[in-house]
């Protein structure tokens, strides 16, 4: 994912996992392309994703098809993270 970045599988199950990612203060995620649908459910912090800031209690769907091309924490997040494997 990128430096800064770590992540800890929760579960998979039926072709989908949940894990728990946390980025470090100032990590920067590395340009990807979804290649299924993607969920994500801020638990602590704040991370920007394409210049929208999501705080505690926000959550983010990404389609199939769609790239990231600007995911970021200046502050470190938290977050559940769920996805085809």
């Amino acid at each position: 994912m990128g430096t800064g970045i770590f992540v800890k599988d929760v579960a998979v199950t039926d072709g989908w996992e949940m894990q728990i990612v946390r980025f470090e203060p100032g990590a920067r995620a590395a340009v990807h392309t979804h290649e299924g649908p993607e969920f994500l459910f801020i638990l602590e912090g704040e991370l920007v994703q394409a210049g929208r800031r999501m705080g505690p209690g926000w959550a983010s769907v990404a389609g199939a098809g769609t790239t990231d091309d600007d995911v970021r924490s200046e502050t470190g997040c938290v977050f559940v993270l769920v996805d085809r494997v």
